[in-house]
């Protein structure tokens, strides 16, 4: 027998005899005349129909069990579903004892009640969409660097730097070590810590490749729970060298966005469907057409705006709105005002260029304007979400980066990084895109945890 998916055998253009299809049961259906299963193996969000007859059920054959049937898939006269499978034989793999199973047939489970059994969870219809659609959006990131010349490097998980600067890092000890702290042993001789970003690894291999990327985990020790954060999150980093345009940096985010969209709504438009018809709030339209149109619309039609960090303050201080933390040149803008510049733009993309010099980290190129200092930075806002990648164009200017260096006291833990401005130094930038953050926008979800595969929050075994 053939063995088929049941994303293949509901995609099938005619019959095929002896096939072989594998899953689980997602409803049972006994009548007199003929038996009626769904099954599904996790390749498509709908179910395989098996007609079989009434004499090959048996108690273990419920919601839950896990399946093998054999049998003929011919042409459907149901006309939600094009093929369905005859079977001959079923074989209960594995029994499911469904008073305890906690998913329950016919029955929509909120997220809320399903973040309780992260080893289960995925065995649901709206687990199941998201990680197809992690799958897709993944594989469509890495099609398009692949497809435009990018080389993809595996930067270090456990390093001794903070790219970032904030000190929000998770330092690893071994056990030896946390029992004999006193000692100040360190398993690699000096502190180590998980990253909190690819950048500075990139940045040392664009002096041998024109253009690099990475994308893997990262983590940060910022002490929140709240809806926005995570503590291991993946990030999409890319590095190109030879630019001396922020243009040339956004128009990569741009693109990458668009790209990977593109992929994931003509890949998995049911999945996504699925989130915008009964998971983002505020966004239940009566017709799932609404949500792909606007999507298009808004971001494959249009360029996305783009505004200067000037511009932005202006903006702000202009709203009738009133904000918590007040709008001021020089402070950081919180995701109250992001949300409110997208809104203010037509609820479309915006990048927000050249912000002040004190904010941003050392490795950011200086404009050498005044009287208000600023960087060569940016920042993409989203609807929904706010800030989705954060780059710049970086200081390559030897002069400028031993200054700023030698103000903020990190000359000696940087001679590497000024090494590489001596030897073939270039014009070069790159960004950061949070990957959770990007399902969130496209998927309208308002809780970042609930795009992750595992979230941390009972079992100690998946915590």
């Amino acid at each position: 027998a053939v063995r088929l998916r049941v994303r293949e055998a509901l995609g099938a253009r005619e019959s095929v005899g002896e096939v072989k299809v594998q899953g689980w049961v997602r409803s049972v259906r006994s009548q007199k005349e003929v038996l009626f299963l769904h099954i599904n193996d996790g390749s498509s969000l709908e179910n395989l129909q098996v007609v079989a007859d009434p004499s090959l059920e048996n108690r273990d054959l419920a919601f839950g069990s896990a399946v093998e049937v054999q049998g003929r898939l011919v042409k459907s006269p149901h006309r939600m579903q094009s093929m369905e499978l005859k079977a001959e034989t079923i074989r209960v793999v594995g029994p499911c004892d469904t008073w305890s199973f906690p998913l329950k047939v016919k029955e929509r489970h909120s997220l809320e009640y399903i973040r309780q059994f992260p080893h289960l969870r995925c065995r649901n219809n709206t687990l199941g969409s998201l990680l197809r659609i992690r799958s897709e959006a993944t594989a469509a990131i890495h099609s398009f660097f692949q497809d435009n010349g990018y080389v993809h490097i595996h930067t270090p998980i456990i390093t001794s730097n903070d790219c970032e600067g904030a000190g929000e890092l998770f330092q690893i000890e071994t056990s030896n070590e946390a029992r004999e702290s006193a000692r100040k042993t360190h398993f690699f001789n000096v502190p180590a810590f998980l990253t909190v970003s690819g950048q500075l690894h990139l940045e040392v291999m664009v002096g041998a490749f024109t253009h690099v990327f990475t994308f893997g985990p990262t983590f940060r020790a910022e002490n929140s729970q709240s809806r926005r954060h995570l503590a291991e999150f993946y990030m999409v980093e890319a590095e190109l060298s030879f630019t001396e345009s922020l243009q040339d940096i956004t128009q990569v985010m741009e693109d990458l966005f668009k790209t990977a969209t593109n992929t994931v709504l003509s890949k998995c438009p049911r999945d996504v469907e699925l989130f915008h018809k009964y998971i983002a709030p505020a966004q239940k339209p009566k017709n799932f057409l609404v949500i792909p149109f606007t999507v298009i619309l808004i971001f494959f039609f249009f360029s996305f705006c783009r505004v200067s960090y000037n511009e932005a303050v202006e903006i702000l201080k202009q709203a009738s709105q009133t904000f918590t933390f007040k709008p001021e040149w020089g402070c950081d803008l919180q995701t109250e005002h992001e949300k409110y510049l997208v809104k203010h733009c037509g609820e479309v993309p915006v990048f927000v260029i050249n912000y002040p010099y004190d904010l941003k980290p050392f490795y950011m190129r200086d404009n050498e304007d005044g009287p208000q200092h600023t960087v060569a930075a940016v920042d993409l806002l989203v609807p929904g979400i706010g800030e989705l990648c954060g780059g710049s164009l970086r200081e390559e200017r030897l002069p400028f980066l031993e200054a700023r260096l030698q103000r903020l006291g990190l000359t000696d833990a940087y001679q590497w990084y000024l090494d590489l401005r001596k030897f073939g130094s270039v014009p070069h930038g790159g960004f950061g895109m949070g990957f959770e953050r990007y399902l969130q926008c496209i998927l309208g979800v308002d809780n970042i945890k609930d795009v992750i595969p595992f979230p941390r929050f009972s079992h100690s075994c998946l915590l």
